[in-house]
């Protein structure tokens, strides 16, 4: 792979984390977390990516954006951080990455949709978020894609990583210590998205990007193969554990009520990424296997 200068915002989270653990032999990497780059400051957003120019060394630059305000259910009351976060963190960083003639990958959210189709949504299909937080990434998806960067926007979805503690299974490995019985919701569905095959797939599309091989879509979609519920989800992790699946019984959305609405269907179609020649993700269970051989995500 090609070697980068690399930025990653939101680099102590669990996507970034990963991106710069998996950047090609060579690279320059620059993974801050939002307490040393706040994308919602104009000059911090400046130095950043000037200070990536000057490290290159002759590297090609990208910044791949991973901070985010992710609190789904905080955003309904907190809607403030979250736009400035989610909506003009990104348009700050796009504008920057427009002045110096720095690509821009931004990464967003199945939560842009309403999630009343049936089929899997493609990446033209009309958007219309049920919560804040899609809200609020969706006009970073807007911001970036109007700002004249050079820029790419790839959603995802159901992302669990090994660092940090707020993802699903980590969250179903503490319930499982803690309860005898899980109720879990079996009618949302999804991709789940392991984070070192997301980073994988992000960095495999900065490195077409910056030899000039950019996919001609700016709109991308990238998750883990095939598609189940949150209840098939906790089945297959208590497998994984060797602990008994039949602890996790279904139940429905309206059963485990949340101050954000998720949407009923968030699978997105692979095909925007397979056309663009960009390597498919893994199936999701066999991922999730290979995160279990890989690390144990403590509770």
């Amino acid at each position: 792979m090609t070697a980068l200068a690399l930025l990653v915002p939101g680099g102590t989270g669990q996507l970034g984390r990963d991106l710069a653990a998996q950047a090609p032999d060579g690279s320059v990497v620059h993974a801050p977390g939002s307490k040393e780059l706040d994308v919602t400051q104009a000059g911090s957003v400046v130095q950043a990516v000037d200070g990536l120019l000057a490290a290159a060394g002759g590297l090609p630059p990208i910044v791949i954006n991973a901070a985010a305000y992710t609190a789904v259910d905080a955003a309904e009351d907190d809607r403030n951080t979250a736009y400035s976060v989610n909506g003009d963190g990104p348009r700050l960083l796009a504008a920057v990455c427009a002045s110096r003639q720095v690509p821009l990958v931004q990464v967003s959210t199945d939560y842009v949709f309403a999630g009343d189709k049936a089929g899997a949504y493609e990446v033209d299909d009309e958007v219309g978020p049920a919560s804040v937080y899609g809200l609020t990434k969706l006009a970073g998806e807007f911001s970036v894609l109007r700002s004249g960067a050079d820029a790419w926007v790839v959603r995802t979805a159901w992302v669990y990583g090994a660092s940090g503690s707020a993802n699903f299974v980590k969250s179903i490995l503490r319930l499982a210590g803690e309860r005898e019985i899980l109720s879990v919701v079996d009618d949302q569905r999804g991709s789940p998205t392991w984070s070192s095959d997301l980073a994988a797939g992000l960095l495999e599309l900065a490195g077409r990007i910056v030899t000039g091989d950019g996919p001609q879509a700016r709109v991308l979609h990238c998750t883990g193969g095939g598609e189940t519920t949150w209840y098939g989800f906790a089945r297959a992790i208590f497998e994984e554990l060797g602990a008994d699946p039949d602890r996790v019984k279904p139940c429905t959305s309206a059963e485990f009520p949340r101050p954000a609405k998720r949407p009923a269907n968030s699978v997105l179609s692979p095909a925007s990424w397979a056309n663009a020649g960009l390597t498919p993700l893994r199936p999701w269970r066999e991922a999730l296997t290979k995160a279990f051989a890989g690390f144990k995500p403590n509770p």
